[in-house]
């Protein structure tokens, strides 16, 4: 497996790993809690896709930093992403111009398919969320989670929550071998039930793939999010931290993404 799928791949399974592994939570009022929180995550998962948003990444890989802000629009059922702005640099004139036509040209291209090149691009991008939730939900097997005690977090105030490898689970498939090695903690609103803020980390080295690939220590993420609309909360901050070797090589690299500006599109 290539080093950017491998990157892929983690970030994918650490972004759900604290959704699945609500689903252990012990006691009674932590059971009603996990209850709603993954409730509210379903219907969360289903309207993210009529949204539009502004997104900017700060990419740290080889020692170079890039720096990138997009507009992320969908047309016709599936993402485009337009570029805004470069290195903190709004783009202007003759650049901005360039994306926006790349935008129309997009626009102009999908709405021209045949039905069965667009049936081939909405299906591979659903299918890629359906991986995630089936992941989601095989994960609800790997952790166990115990409710802590309550924080004030980004101004709501949280049901926290602390997850470990549950004793005996065995991964179905590469991809979920690197939970075995992940521990996290949890902040649920305590009024909407909603996720509020999310880390996790890798506390020992997991082989991922043919067992070229070791996942290790060091390897973490931060997800935040935040109200978009009645009932509907959306990511506002994820980043990651990804420390991997493949063969004898070291891969390491970060990325902090911010998301706002969400409305629905019509």
């Amino acid at each position: 497996m290539g080093v950017g799928l491998l990157c892929t791949s983690i970030r994918l399974q650490l972004a759900v790993l604290m959704a699945a592994g609500l689903g252990s939570a012990a006691g009674p009022d932590a059971q009603e809690l996990v209850r709603r929180s993954v409730e509210n995550n379903e219907k969360n998962w289903k309207a993210a896709p009529e949204y539009s948003f502004t997104e900017s990444d700060v990419i740290v890989k080889g020692g170079q930093t890039t720096r990138r802000t997009y507009r992320v629009v969908m047309i016709d059922g599936s993402p485009y992403n337009q570029v805004l702005a470069e290195n903190g640099e709004p783009l202007t004139g003759a650049r901005a111009a360039a994306e926006q036509q790349k935008l129309q040209q997009e626009t102009a291209r999908r709405r021209a398919e045949t039905p069965a090149a667009r049936q081939r691009r909405i299906a591979a991008y659903q299918r890629e969320r359906r991986q995630d939730h089936a992941l989601m939900r095989e994960m609800t097997k790997a952790f166990d989670f115990k409710l802590t005690g309550q924080e004030s977090v980004n101004g709501h105030d949280c049901y926290v929550l602390v997850a470990e490898p549950r004793a005996g689970y065995r991964p179905i498939n590469r991809d979920t071998r690197v939970l075995t090695g992940m521990r996290g903690k949890m902040w649920i609103d305590s009024r909407e039930y909603q996720w509020v803020k999310v880390r996790a980390e890798v506390f020992r080295p997991v082989a991922f793939g043919l067992f070229i690939a070791h996942v290790q220590p060091g390897t973490e993420f931060t997800l935040e999010e935040g109200p978009v609309a009645q009932g509907i909360w959306l990511p506002v901050r994820f980043a990651t931290k990804v420390r991997a070797t493949v063969l004898l090589w070291s891969r390491n690299s970060t990325d902090d993404e911010t998301y706002s500006n969400y409305h629905r599109d019509h």
